[in-house]
């Protein structure tokens, strides 16, 4: 019998100068980025959020904490490679993953296939299991007034053995 889990996650930063604007690892050109921590990709963020909530493991924040400096400028990637072991070594795996980010601008929808790509890529999974979506807030809260961008992510997993 297939056991299955699924898990949700969301994640939200300030948009400021200064700093890259990255989602899903790729680098998008933008007058603004994220600031966070770490390289504050709230797609990639939100996707370990729903991994780790699928197995009751916490959040990110538990296992990279924004208080330790070994994840200073971390490359979310790098950290989604960790969760995804993470989880593997528990006995799951990723069925599919579907996620949405919200942004007023800059236009997203150029830079969807390659988030797709290099998130599939990362994580070992063929591009039809990687859903990703941008859609704006029409001009509503924190991401329509261009003060942050968030995300969503929602995973399945399923049980290796």
């Amino acid at each position: 019998m297939l056991q299955f889990r699924i898990g949700n996650g969301y994640d939200i930063h300030c948009l400021a100068s200064g700093r890259p604007l990255i989602l899903g690892g790729i680098f998008i050109d933008h007058e603004l980025g994220l600031l966070g921590h770490s390289d504050a990709d709230v797609l990639t963020h939100a996707i370990m959020d729903a991994m780790l909530g699928a197995l009751s493991l916490g959040d990110i924040g538990h296992y990279f904490p924004p208080t330790d400096d070994r994840w200073k400028g971390a490359n979310s990637l790098k950290l989604l490679e960790q969760v995804n072991h993470l989880i593997q070594d528990r006995g799951w795996q990723i069925n599919n993953i579907d996620s949405v980010i919200v942004a007023e601008r800059p236009k997203l929808k150029p830079h969807i296939g390659a988030m797709r790509d290099r998130l599939s890529s990362t994580l070992n999974l063929d591009p039809n299991q990687m859903g990703v979506k941008a859609t704006t807030n029409e001009k509503l809260g924190p991401e329509g007034r261009e003060e942050g961008i968030s995300a969503y992510a929602v995973v399945l997993l399923s049980a290796t053995v």
